[in-house]
């Protein structure tokens, strides 16, 4: 590779990580602190509208950063994107058939952008040779937005005192609609805290580690403080994976990990336990449920759905608008989705999509292996630590989403889209950007192709964020009769009021803006 090469090379390597940083600090601080940011929609709608902006935004520009580098191993290229690209055409692909309901598009479109983002984005860490030096700036800002965010949760908590609140948990966590959509969060980030203090230019300095520990620490605490099940579940199951996975190459990390875990047990039993034992007469601490709090009923009201138009599903959002099939789901309490995405997505894109789902995730793997042999042959501390520590993090996510919405609500949507692409940089196999002949392959018809690739996909863009904004609008107009006739409650889906289509005879005005 020549000097002229090289450089380009390391310009496309830094504008890659450029745009990803300046991404993820603008979704990190609007999903950590979206109550103090402005915006009229409110903070669960702000963070969808970020979500379709972001995702976009990273299909167009990843799309012509890959153009740039002009890759020679056109083979290798595609076998890396083709099944994030058949399990992103797979969403909008089985809802055809059902393209006369109202706003159709809005969820397949969201899922094909995150998907697709996802897949070009971590194509582009790959092959700039960028991905370890990105996943050190992302633990970073996931270490500074979770300090930051448990300063604040001690205020509340010192507030909460004040006002003599015994019942802590109605306060804390804060800055969420829902106590469980923090707890999609902290399963996105707590494995990844300790790589804060392990890599990167910051790992020596003491005033730093104190401060990582003890963000790490406070979100443990409000773990045990909300009894979050699926996450301690799914950072128990991604911990043991990377351990097993990865062995003495994540035991630095598993130590840490251990450390900022004690940490959180022993802020617990000081300011759960011991500090209110002595301003209240009784001490209530949120109890740990053991049966399924009411998620099996929608576990086996999704399957039956599923099995109703094997494979192909009930259509997008056919778990709102559809006529419940089992005595158990009618009677029973109702939600915006079945508290498992894969039974969702079984239900509502039936079998095909989940298919698709496994011939990504077998790339997945087969990636990872090979990275895990690379590591294992030739070394490397700080590439087997970032290996362990996002592998645990996808891991979990992955595990919790079984039991809810991790990959419907929009700040676990945005966190676990940059955690995604990093992990899928990390594992990919960079591809030379020479061709055998030593030229750049990177010709005026390929420059052709590219605008027209941009084009068509800006333009789609455009037309589904035209399309999310209808829904909100739309949404808005049915609140209040929803309210007054519906009586059915918040039932958060696309939107907070995510009820909304719903079955024919609850919506007499059902019409398109």
């Amino acid at each position: 590779m020549n000097y002229t090469e090289q450089k380009k090379t390391g310009y496309q390597s830094k504008t890659a990580v450029s745009v990803l940083t300046a991404a993820t600090i603008l979704a990190f601080a609007g999903v950590l602190f979206s109550d103090f940011l402005p915006g009229p929609f409110g903070g669960y709608a702000n963070q969808r509208l970020l979500l379709v902006l972001l995702s976009g935004f990273l299909v167009v520009s990843s799309v012509l950063l890959l153009a740039r580098s002009a890759l020679a191993s056109q083979q290798s290229l595609a076998f890396a994107i083709v099944p994030a690209a058949l399990l992103a055409v797979s969403f909008p692909v089985l809802s055809l058939s059902f393209s006369g309901q109202p706003f159709v598009w809005v969820e397949p479109a969201m899922y094909a952008v995150y998907f697709m983002a996802i897949g070009l984005a971590g194509l582009c860490l790959a092959h700039s040779g960028s991905a370890e030096r990105y996943a050190a700036l992302l633990v970073s800002i996931a270490a500074v937005g979770c300090f930051f965010y448990g300063g604040m949760t001690i205020n509340v908590y010192l507030f909460t005192l004040t006002d003599k609140v015994e019942n802590l948990v109605n306060f804390i966590p804060w800055g969420f609609v829902n106590i469980r959509y923090w707890s999609h969060i902290a399963t996105w980030l707590i494995p990844l805290l300790p790589l804060a203090v392990l890599v990167g230019p910051l790992k020596r300095h003491r005033l730093w580690r104190f401060a990582v520990a003890l963000g790490a620490g406070i979100w443990w605490w409000v773990i045990f403080l909300s009894a979050a099940r699926g996450s301690a579940l799914g950072i128990l199951f991604g911990t043991m994976l990377a351990l097993v996975l990865l062995g003495r190459h994540a035991l630095p990390w598993f130590k840490v990990f251990l450390q900022y875990l004690v940490t959180g047990a022993v802020l617990w039993l000081v300011l759960s336990v011991l500090i209110p034992s002595l301003m209240f007469d009784e001490v209530q601490i949120r109890s740990i449920q053991t049966d399924s709090s009411g998620r099996l009923p929608l576990f086996v009201e999704a399957w039956q759905m599923s099995l109703k138009n094997f494979p192909f599903g009930m259509g997008p959002q056919a778990w709102l608008t559809h006529e419940p099939l089992t005595e158990g789901y009618r009677t029973g309490p109702k939600f915006g989705h079945p508290h498992n995405m894969y039974l969702m997505w079984a239900a509502e894109y039936g079998w095909i999509l989940l298919l698709a789902l496994a011939v990504w995730a077998g790339q997945a793997i087969r990636s990872f292996w090979r990275k895990r042999a690379a590591i294992r042959s030739e070394g490397g501390a700080d590439s087997g630590l970032l290996l362990a520590g996002f592998t645990a993090s996808v891991s979990a996510a992955l595990f919790h989403a079984g039991v809810s919405a991790v990959f419907m609500a929009p700040g676990s949507m945005l966190v676990g889209l940059f955690v995604f692409i990093c992990f899928f940089g990390l594992i990919q196999t960079p591809v030379s950007n020479i061709s055998p002949s030593g030229k750049m392959v990177c010709g005026t018809r390929r420059r052709g192709m590219v605008l027209v690739l941009v084009g068509v996909l800006s333009v789609t863009w455009l037309a589904w964020a035209r399309e999310v904004w209808q829904y909100h609008q739309a949404m808005i107009e049915d609140q209040i009769y929803y309210q007054e006739h519906a009586l059915g409650g918040t039932l958060p889906r696309f939107w907070f009021h995510g009820n909304f289509p719903r079955r024919p005879e609850q919506m007499p005005r059902l019409s398109r803006p």
